[in-house]
């Protein structure tokens, strides 16, 4: 437990270090300060001179290491989180490390199997194909003869993780003591929402598992997801197939090679999209590395640590954006944006419209193989931060996903138009939408809901019946517009009541009047007692009364 809390304080200070080498103290100054904050001018970091604060972000993460670049790198998904010069500049983050010892490797993997190495394996390269922060990979041989790769998590990473994380939800949970913003944004569930993000990461089975329902849900014969080997896998080493292809990352093998790039490229896309609209499962890290050219024209993906998941009602509303932006409809746009987050109750909403509207107009008749649907998303995301609308980490996830396999397919084929090869998933969609077997599909599946609802209706109502007699019945309704509501209509009932008066007034001494004439005397008496006089006088009362009373409420 001493070693744990020794190794948490100097963690904390390696990363207090590194922050103020890049001007960035001042970050935590301000959670510790409660009135005046000292801001550490952009040259005062060793590290920080000629450099903005995204560029500065970014360099002191790449420093603090894996952890710190993963969240940056999950971060860079979220620009309803972060405004976008601070987003380009993480997605900037290098995960390039320098590898660890093959002796580290050899022991880490007998400790996992509880046997020698070479038991294990027919052959194990000492040199690995490559390093990150993470882990690192090696080429190896099973006893049957297989060729794998063998992925091994860095040794000591999961205690270094788990302080780091530590940290930075203690700092989420004082900036929303401290800030308003931080707790607008809810700025502990972010970090807890990135922090469980990079512990699946770190969880080998949990990738393993990815992968293997990746490769279920691919029915595309030209897209290749490799195979697991269950029985050489745990939670810190992850063998699977190996692929011999060329990395879209290697320019030169890739020039050298006589690939059909624009069929690459297609089928890139094709299968991102797929994987979105059809399976709902995708890859969310479509990065050069992470995919491979095959010999035979098929491509492959690796690597799927980081993935997406899109629930159907996101799918409806994902394609319900991109048919809005087709149709040029500000107002589909702004339905998109409502149905796939969360819009406060103080947004401004002309506001709101006029900048979907600049959107719109920014995509108006612009050839359709110009246009590029991460980029719109990306736009979509950067107008639901400015007017603080969250959306869910899903979409965030896909428009990171979409604006990856976008750079890799026009780095390939700069002519290829990926919303011509997106418009046959969204219009089979759409079509699915209303297809009438479909929609009794839903409704079928629904039944049972149904059903249950009809068999507790007595019970829900005996229980209101029985609330409603004991007089507990309470309605609360709570609208910005409903005091505003109330008011006109307080106004509007004064006046009515003021005009009914005034006319009963009106009828009541016509009649007194009318009755005097016709008996031929100056004024109806009873009992001696001169009525009209009398009447005119209470009537006269009542309206100065009620006159008053509409005038002090101050809502005539």
């Amino acid at each position: 437990m001493y070693k744990n809390r020794f190794q948490h304080l100097l963690r904390y200070q390696t990363i207090m270090s590194t922050l103020a080498r890049n001007s960035l103290g001042y970050a935590v100054d301000e959670l510790r300060s409660t009135g005046n904050t000292r801001f550490k001018k952009e040259g005062e970091g060793e590290l920080a001179k000629g450099k903005n604060l995204g560029a500065r972000i970014r360099l002191a993460l790449e420093q603090l290491g894996p952890t710190f670049v993963k969240l940056g790198q999950i971060a860079s998904t979220r620009p309803d989180l972060l405004p976008a010069d601070i987003i380009v500049e993480l997605q900037k983050l290098q995960d390039h490390v320098k590898p660890f010892s093959y002796s580290e490797a050899a022991k880490l993997v007998e400790s996992e199997f509880h046997a020698p190495i070479s038991e294990i394996f027919l052959s194990f390269s000492e040199q690995p194909l490559a390093a990150a922060s993470i882990g690192q990979v090696h080429r190896a041989v099973l006893k049957n003869g297989t060729q794998v790769i063998v992925k091994i998590q860095r040794p000591g990473i999961q205690g270094t993780i788990e302080a780091d994380l530590d940290i930075l939800a203690e700092w989420a949970r004082i900036s929303e003591g401290k800030m308003n913003w931080a707790k607008h944004y809810r700025l502990r569930d972010a970090v807890d929402e990135l922090s469980n993000a990079l512990l699946r990461e770190l969880n080998y089975l949990e990738e393993a598992r990815n992968a293997e329902k990746m490769k279920t849900n691919n029915m595309l014969s030209y897209v290749l997801i490799p195979d697991v080997y269950w029985d050489f896998t745990t939670k810190r080493v992850l063998t699977m197939e190996y692929v011999d292809g060329v990395p879209l990352s290697d320019h030169t093998r890739l020039t050298d090679t006589d690939f059909d790039r624009k069929q690459l490229a297609q089928r890139i896309a094709t299968a991102i999209f797929s994987q979105i609209l059809e399976n709902g499962f995708f890859h969310a890290d479509p990065h050069p590395g992470n995919v491979m050219a095959l010999p035979d024209g098929k491509v492959a993906f690796l690597d799927f640590g980081m993935v997406g998941k899109l629930p159907n009602h996101l799918k409806k509303h994902f394609v319900s954006f991109v048919i809005a932006l087709r149709n040029q409809s500000t107002k589909g746009v702004i339905r998109a944006i409502s149905q796939m987050g969360v819009i406060p109750d103080d947004a401004d909403r002309d506001k709101l419209y006029e900048d979907v509207d600049e959107l719109r107009q920014k995509y108006y008749d612009v050839p359709l193989k110009q246009v590029s649907v991460g980029v719109a998303v990306q736009d979509l995301f950067r107008v639901a931060y400015s007017h603080r609308i969250r959306i869910p980490s899903e979409m965030t996830m896909l428009g990171k996903s979409m604006l990856t396999m976008e750079g890799v397919a026009t780095a390939l084929d700069p002519d290829i138009s990926v919303i011509d090869v997106a418009e046959p998933f969204g219009k089979k969609l759409f079509l699915d939408r209303i297809n009438p077997f479909e929609l009794g599909k839903q409704v079928f599946e629904e039944i049972p809901d149904y059903f249950d609802l009809i068999r507790e209706a007595p019970q829900g109502l005996r229980q209101l019946v029985k609330v409603m007699r004991q007089g507990k019945l309470q309605i609360e309704a709570n609208s910005p517009q409903l005091g505003e509501l109330h008011s006109k209509l307080d106004r509007i009932v004064n006046r009515l009541s003021f005009s009914i008066v005034l006319l009963a007034l009106s009828i009541v001494m016509l009649g007194l009047i009318i009755g005097a004439a016709i008996s031929g005397t100056s004024s109806p008496i009873i009992g001696k007692v001169p009525i009209v006089e009398i009447g005119f006088l209470i009537a006269l009362l009542m309206v100065l009364w009620l006159l008053f009373a509409i005038f002090r409420s101050g809502r005539f």
